[in-house]
């Protein structure tokens, strides 16, 4: 065995890549970021779009340059594994060839879905008032947009895959994925973590054909091993194995050492989540599955906000011109501006509440995004701090859901993400959930997870549990302040909690005003 071992892992994130080497003791020893630039083309407005091959290239260029700055170290290489963004689906030819850009998961274009689903199974959603979640579900799915609206690209489709799985056939020649890197619109059945079958119920809402699916491996197995002409380009050693792991949020979860129903990992990401692993299979809400973890035998239950803290670049965008100047002048990003500026207004924003959909979400897919509580005394400070506590309430409610499924109460949280990097909103987020806050001793927490399962999987680590004590670290703490709780508490419970029930029937007819003015 090894006395150094190192993993190799492939981190593809929607702003950046990054190839990195990691140590057993979660120690980073090298890592390569590469900025995309553009991050997305926009065809049409809201749109967003990418060659596969970009992402490709850019991985090329991380391992050359990683390997020609470790020359002592590659050879200590014992696997490597590729995690990605999710969602974002890439069609090939017969010849796995793209045949055109990746349309990724912030694209807002949404499909007619025109293609009729059975009637026996039309009826069986109404019937367990699904109808709404399965007709958003369907809209989401870009094989259903391709159909209609490039009937020729998808003639030509022999298979359809996520990003990760071009990537990693790219890589090893294998046209493979793990189930747990395949969350999003695919005909998967998490639960026994294989394709569902022909036909079968939700997995005919997708609309794609089982001869178009890739092949699954079991996280924590091997995949393949890296081709000789990819290793020689890049200067890697021949023969390195590619193991399955699974996709960004995953492995960001094991990163955090969250694989425990005591432990909820929330993620302040574009997107953002909260996720709590089990053993036994529960749905976080109704008919929304608990997805495959990195490793074998575990399942995350997870609530998404879609939008999450891209709310911060948005606000910033279009509200924040005088912090933006600021940080100019200070060679800063406006973020830490603004976020210098939360401890000047109270717990509860001065009663200025915000409900985040500004993306619809699976459990409620009429709803838009609330701020209540103006007054003269609010300012863009109050509207920013109230964001932040919005997008917790957000997933406090969801977290509340996962703990009434698995029956069990979360005693801690672990927290990553570019929003987690700021003390205050830590701070926040202890005070919202009334528990205790933990953050590790890296913010790429997905690489470490990721590095985590190929240990165990090469057998480093007789557990999972042994690797995570080994590899993630807690390096602070926040716990809950009372009065700010407690103001929390009441905002939650009195506020928050009712605004979507009163809301529910004015987001309705501002979906018929849609359908009438706007053609939606």
């Amino acid at each position: 065995m090894n006395k150094n071992p190192l993993v190799l892992t492939i981190d593809v994130g929607t702003q950046s890549l990054r190839a990195s080497l990691v140590d057993k003791k979660g120690n980073i020893i090298s890592l390569i970021k590469n900025k995309y630039d553009p991050v997305y083309l926009s065809p049409e407005n809201g749109q967003a779009e990418q060659d596969a091959d970009f992402y490709w290239n850019h991985c090329v260029s991380a391992l050359k340059e990683l390997a020609k700055a470790n020359p002592g170290k590659i050879e200590n290489i014992c696997g490597a594994t590729v995690t990605t963004f999710r969602d974002s689906a890439v069609l090939l030819d017969a010849n796995y060839k793209p045949i055109r850009s990746v349309i990724l998961w912030l694209d807002q274009r949404m499909a007619k879905a025109k293609e009729r689903l059975p009637t026996l199974h039309s009826l069986a959603f109404k019937l367990v008032g699904m109808e709404n979640t399965i007709v958003l579900n369907r809209k989401r799915t870009m094989a259903h947009w391709i159909k209609e609206n490039q009937p020729d690209v998808w003639l030509k489709t022999k298979k359809y895959v996520n990003i990760s799985t071009y990537l990693i056939y790219k890589l090893t020649g294998r046209l493979a994925d793990s189930p747990s890197g395949l969350t999003g619109h695919y005909p998967i059945n998490f639960k026994k973590r294989k394709w569902y079958k022909e036909g079968a119920l939700k997995g005919r809402v997708f609309g794609i054909p089982s001869r178009m699916l890739c092949e699954l491996v079991d996280p924590c197995e091997i995949i393949s091993t890296i081709k000789d002409e990819v290793a020689d380009e890049t200067g890697l050693p021949r023969g390195i194995k590619v193991y399955a792991s699974g996709s960004d949020k995953g492995c960001e979860t094991l990163g955090l050492g969250a694989l425990s129903k005591d432990i909820a990992a929330i993620s302040y990401g574009t997107a953002s989540t909260v996720e709590v692993s089990n053993k036994k299979y529960h749905e976080p809400e109704p008919f929304l599955p608990a997805y495959g973890a990195v490793v074998p035998n575990w399942y995350n239950m997870e609530v998404q906000i879609y939008r999450g803290y891209w709310m911060i670049g948005w606000f910033t965008k279009e509200f924040a011109a005088k912090e933006a100047l600021q940080a100019e002048i200070q060679s800063t990003a406006v973020e830490e501006v603004l976020n210098h500026n939360l401890a000047s207004i109270p717990p509860g924003s001065d009663g200025l509440v915000l409900q985040p959909y500004w993306g619809p979400g699976l459990k409620r897919p009429l709803a838009k995004g609330a701020i209540v509580g103006f007054s003269d005394i609010h300012t863009r400070e109050h509207m920013y701090r109230a964001i932040i506590e919005g997008i917790a309430y957000a997933l406090r409610e969801g977290l509340e859901g996962i703990e009434k499924s698995q029956k069990h109460r979360v005693k801690e949280i672990r927290i990553s993400g570019g929003g987690s990097q700021n003390d205050a909103i830590c701070q926040i987020t202890a005070d919202i959930f009334g528990l205790p806050v933990y953050r590790v001793q890296t913010i790429e927490a997905t690489t470490l997870g990721a590095a985590t399962s190929v240990f165990y999987a090469c057998g480093e680590f007789q557990s999972v549990e042994e690797g995570m004590k080994s590899m993630a670290h807690i390096t602070d703490v926040f716990t809950p302040d009372r009065l700010a709780n407690q103001q929390y508490q009441y905002l939650y419970k009195h506020v928050y909690l009712k605004l979507f029930p009163q809301l529910d029937s004015v987001y309705r007819n501002l979906k018929r005003y849609d359908n009438k003015f706007k053609g939606k």
